[in-house]
């Protein structure tokens, strides 16, 4: 056994037969965290005074060696020592493990912050500089009337009139505070408690269905800014939200949101929203309206009265609740207000109006220049036919759009003086903005072959000349007739009623495909024509509105117009900005020819491509035509009051399932017309020309085989008729034809 003599002396121990028992190895049990070992070595600490403690034992079970001597209290005292070191070893890892995440958290919460700065100050960087930052002025407001007066639309950034809340009904913005912004009037910009619910809600939901924008977030991004959806977006928003806040009232921040707000269906601003859907200015808006605009902004087209009432009901029933909850109305308000009827007013013209508007929109700066203030335009749109050609469109398409694989229409209608009277660019403005009727350029196949006739006709020819239906071979170009069958002698009436490609394509190339495009430019024509042969089949493209227009000459005894939808340009005070005068093309086509043209464009509706045309007890003329591979259908026609272009087709170009000019334009075009031309006293067709079936040979075309020859073989040769003797049988039939 270890001996010690004195209690100060320090006796090293040593080993005696006992010395095989012990290990100097630690167990597990020993053992501390390295962390503690490291902190605390084997040693001991030194105490103050320099003097060092006495060793202790190592021995398993073994007691301070400085105990009483009694083994067994020793070991008691040990294992307790050596617990509370290894307590306090845990106590002091587990601090360091808290003061390290403390530590950890503070630098990365340095680094966020910093990388945050960094983004924020980027983002504003790439905003345009301080002193650019001025609230942008309301835009001037567009006033657009029928011929009657009739409103047809407000159209601008901003429009219908802007108004202040004091001309607002309260519960107008405070509709608006309810479902947008509750917390408007206390926060600066942002929204702290409204940002963290988004945050958590979308969260939750896996997917955004909150947004925590603010009303001045949303001023700042709908004046500002693009509609993109990007973090640097929605940080110069907050930038600008604030700044906003710091420049303008809470009363201004309302005001300008209200004014400029989109609300769907073409409304920008509380006033022009009220007039869209409810007919009336929102002075005089109830409170159940108030609600239904103000529920609109969440998604315009998902609830707008006009395409989902349903959805508009149900939104308007939550915003009137959201207002009850944050005590802007009452219970009795409430329930009062949800048994108002907050039917949507039908849009003007089924909302094919708006084809109109943009159209004039369109034409404004080259009349006016800059808008400066709020204008008034009155155009010549009459609404009564509006409506009907929108009508006629949507029902041809409803009836057979399917069945011939057709998804668009388009209709113009003009008068003698080219003044537009209707016009629609497709089946619904909502669904697609595109203005087919003026924008498009699509071939116009055979409706393009009376340009070339009527050069025909002022070279000489009248509609009783011959010419040889057969197979023929232009430069190596072989048009074919459209049930790939031939007449033989035919004349030029019987070719253009019944549409006989060879005929054109004949005339085309006698008299100069230089001359047929000068013509059809003569006429109104204003898109590019390709000279060449094919041109007679109208491989050229041109839109609706400018074909239509060119055919207006055959209507009016042969004035050149120009098509024209604005009649008059006001101020909103009174001052005339603009009015027409009566201007035109002057005369374009000689009067013997018009009445040429009319006998033989009439005959198409009698015998021709166009017979489901007809209007009973109105002399009509027009041309059907269909483009290659079925693509377009046309017909265009008139009166002596009215022409209307008729166009059925795809945006794509794809083939239709064979719709040809001779069926649903010609359907359509009759629809139009028949309502059209209720009440309207019948006028004949300028000219009084008569055909005289004694001036054409006498040959038998149903003897005329497919290769262009007679039944016995002989082929079939005419002179041309600019070469012919002309035979005038009956007496006075010169000066009948020519005056003279």
């Amino acid at each position: 056994m270890t001996d010690f003599s004195t209690a100060d002396e320090r006796v090293e121990p040593t080993l005696g037969s006992q010395a095989a028992a012990f290990t100097l190895s630690l167990t597990d049990d020993d053992r501390i965290s390295p962390m503690a070992s490291a902190r605390k070595p084997r040693g001991g600490r030194a105490k103050a005074n320099g003097k060092k403690k006495p060793a202790k034992s190592t021995a398993r079970g073994r007691g301070n060696a400085r105990g009483s001597g009694k083994g067994g209290a020793g070991g008691r005292g040990g294992g307790r020592a050596t617990r509370r070191k290894g307590e306090k070893a845990q106590g002091s890892l587990l601090g360091r493990a808290v003061r390290g995440l403390a530590y950890w958290s503070f630098v990365g919460v340095l680094i966020t912050g910093g990388l945050g700065a960094a983004v924020v100050g980027y983002s504003v960087t790439q905003l345009p500089s301080v002193e650019s930052w001025t609230v942008p002025p309301r835009a001037a407001n567009v006033r657009v009337l029928a011929a009657n007066g009739t409103l047809i639309s407000n159209r601008a950034d901003t429009s219908g009139v802007a108004l202040t809340l004091d001309d607002l009904p309260p519960y107008m913005p405070q509709a608006l505070m309810a479902i947008e912004d509750r917390r408007f009037y206390w926060h600066f910009g942002i929204d702290p408690i409204g940002l963290t619910r988004a945050m958590v809600t979308n969260a939750r939901e896996g997917r955004v269905v909150q947004g925590g924008s603010t009303i001045t977030q949303q001023l700042a991004k709908n004046l500002f800014l693009k509609p993109e959806r990007t973090v640097q977006r929605k940080l110069q928003e907050v930038v600008l939200a604030l700044w906003l806040e710091a420049r303008l009232s809470k009363k201004e921040i309302l005001e300008l949101y209200l004014n400029r707000v989109y609300f769907g269906s073409g409304a920008y601003g509380v006033d022009a929203a009220a007039h869209r859907f409810f007919g009336k200015s929102a002075r005089y808006m109830t409170l159940a309206e108030a609600a239904t605009l103000a529920g609109l902004l969440k998604a315009p087209s998902t609830y707008s009265p006009i395409s989902n009432p349903q959805a508009s009901a149900s939104r308007t029933q939550t915003v009137l609740a959201a207002m009850h909850d944050a005590g802007f109305i009452n219970a009795r308000e409430a329930t009062l207000a949800l048994g108002t009827d907050t039917r949507a007013v039908d849009d003007v013209a089924a909302g094919s109006g708006r084809y109109v508007v943009d159209w004039v929109l369109d034409q404004l700066p080259g009349y006016v220049g800059a808008l400066e203030e709020d204008i008034i335009v009155t155009t010549t749109i009459d609404l009564r036919l509006q409506d009907a050609a929108a009508r006629a469109i949507s029902t041809t398409l409803a009836e057979a759009g399917a069945e011939k694989g057709v998804e668009q229409g388009a209709l113009v209608a003009i008068d003698t003086a080219g003044a537009v009277r209707a016009l629609v660019g497709g089946r619904d403005y909502a669904e697609s903005q595109y203005n087919r009727a003026v924008d498009a350029r699509r071939q116009p196949g055979s409706a393009f072959k009376p340009f070339v006739y009527l050069t025909a006709l002022e070279h000489g020819l009248v509609p009783e000349s011959v010419r040889i239906d057969q197979p023929v071979s232009i430069d190596g170009w072989r048009p074919e007739n459209y049930a790939k069958d031939y007449r033989g002698p035919v004349t030029l009436q019987t070719g253009l009623a019944l549409s006989l490609n060879t005929i054109s394509a004949q005339l085309a190339d006698e008299f100069g495909p230089g001359n047929v495009a000068a013509t059809a430019r003569r006429l109104g024509i204003t898109s590019s024509l390709t000279e060449t042969p094919s041109i007679a089949l109208g491989t050229s493209e041109v839109s609706p509105l400018e074909l239509t227009a060119a055919y207006v000459p055959f209507s009016n005894g042969g004035r050149g117009v120009i098509p024209h939808v604005i009649r008059r340009i006001e101020t909103a005070h009174g001052e005339v900005l603009y009015e027409r005068s009566d201007s035109g093309l002057g005369q374009v086509i000689d009067p013997t020819q018009v009445g040429m043209m009319n006998a033989m464009l009439a005959d198409t509706l009698i015998r021709g491509t166009g017979k489901k045309a007809q209007i009973a007890g109105w002399p009509a003329a027009g041309k059907t035509g269909t483009s290659q591979d079925f693509r377009d259908a046309w017909f265009i026609g008139y009166t002596g009051v009215l022409t209307a272009g008729v166009w059925f087709g795809n945006d794509d170009n794809s083939p239709t399932d064979r719709a040809s000019g001779g069926n649903i334009p010609t359907t359509t075009w009759q629809r139009f017309m028949t309502e059209a031309l209720d009440g309207v006293v019948v006028a004949d067709l300028p000219g009084a020309y008569i055909s005289q079936p004694d001036l054409a040979p006498d040959f038998d075309i149903r003897t005329v085989a497919a290769n262009g020859t007679q039944a016995d073989g002989a082929p079939i040769a005419l002179i041309p008729d600019r070469d012919r003797p002309r035979r005038y049988d009956r007496p006075g039939l010169l000066q009948r034809l020519f005056g003279g």
